[in-house]
C-alpha cells in the first residue's frame, strides 16, 4: 500500500480511489473522466516482468497507473496530446509517489516514433477515440470530443505508432467498438501486428457486445483465440463477479 502525498487540486478536480495499492487518481468531471473501458483494458493487458510499456493517448494516466499496480513491469510511459490532461496525469503520478516508474509525456501519437526509440517497448496499450471524424460536434476542441472522436488521430495512426514502438513479438492491447473489428484487423495486419486474442464485452448477458478487447503481437504467427465473453452486469446496478475482480473490490 502506498501513502498518498498531498497534491493541490485545481477548480473542478477531485481524487478518486482506484482500489489498488492505495492509489488515487485526479479527475475533473467537467473535462474528461476515465471509463470502464480503460479499467477493462488494464485487466486484459499484460506487461512482462521488468518490461517497458507505453499507453498511447493516456488521458489522465489511468492505464499506466493501473498497470503499474497490476503487473511486474519496470517502466511505464503515458503519451497524451492534451496538456491539461497530461498535467492531471503527472500530478496523479506524484500523488502516488510513482515518479520512478511512470513518466507522462505531452506529445502527438502521430509523432510517437520520433519521440521514442523504435522497437523499444514490450507492451503498447491504447484506449483510442472510437468515433470517426468530428461531425455534428459543437466544439471539436473540447477535451471530451477529442477523447471520443478521431479529431487529432485516427485508428490507423494509433496502430502505426504501436507497430513502430513495439519490439519483435511485443504485445499491443486495445479496447474499441465491435462494429470496427474488420477495419481493426485489416490495419493490424497492414502494420504486421497479428491479432492473437479477442474478448467481447456485453453490458448484459442478453445484450449485444458494445466493446471488444484485442491483443496483437508484432510479427506474430496467424492464430486468433476468441475468449469467453465478459458480461458487465448481472442485473441493473449489480456487476458480475469478474467485473468486481477487475476493479479490485
Amino acid at each position: 500500500m502506498t501513502t498518498k502525498r498531498t497534491i493541490e487540486l485545481k477548480p473542478g478536480e477531485r481524487i478518486d480511489d482506484l482500489q489498488r495499492n492505495g492509489y488515487g487518481i485526479i479527475q475533473n468531471t467537467e473535462k474528461f473522466c476515465f471509463g470502464m473501458d480503460a479499467v477493462l483494458l488494464s485487466g486484459f493487458a499484460g506487461v512482462v516482468r521488468g518490461g517497458r510499456a507505453i499507453d498511447l493517448g493516456t488521458g489522465t494516466g489511468i492505464i499506466p497507473i493501473l498497470l503499474e499496480a497490476k503487473t511486474e513491469g519496470e517502466n511505464f510511459i503515458g503519451l497524451e496530446i492534451q496538456e491539461e490532461s497530461a498535467d492531471m496525469a503527472r500530478r496523479s503520478v506524484q500523488l502516488n509517489a510513482l515518479e520512478g516508474k511512470i513518466e507522462i509525456v505531452t506529445g502527438d501519437i502521430k509523432r510517437a516514433a520520433e519521440l521514442f526509440q523504435k522497437g523499444s517497448f514490450d507492451t503498447v496499450t491504447s484506449n483510442p477515440p472510437y468515433m470517426t471524424g468530428g461531425r455534428a460536434l459543437v466544439n471539436p476542441e473540447e477535451p471530451k470530443a477529442i477523447a471520443r472522436h478521431e479529431i487529432l488521430c485516427t485508428l490507423e495512426d494509433v496502430i502505426a505508432a504501436a507497430a513502430a514502438l513495439l519490439k519483435h513479438q511485443g504485445a499491443f492491447y486495445m479496447v474499441h467498438r465491435p462494429n470496427r473489428l474488420v477495419e481493426i484487423f485489416e490495419l493490424m495486419r497492414k502494420y504486421r501486428i497479428e491479432p492473437k486474442r479477442m474478448k467481447l464485452v456485453h453490458p448484459y448477458m442478453e445484450k449485444p457486445a458494445n466493446m471488444v478487447l484485442i491483443e496483437g503481437r508484432r510479427g506474430g504467427g496467424a492464430q486468433l483465440i476468441v475468449e469467453k465473453p465478459l458480461v458487465i452486469y448481472k442485473e441493473v446496478g449489480k456487476y458480475t463477479d469478474e467485473i468486481y475482480d477487475i476493479y479490485g473490490y
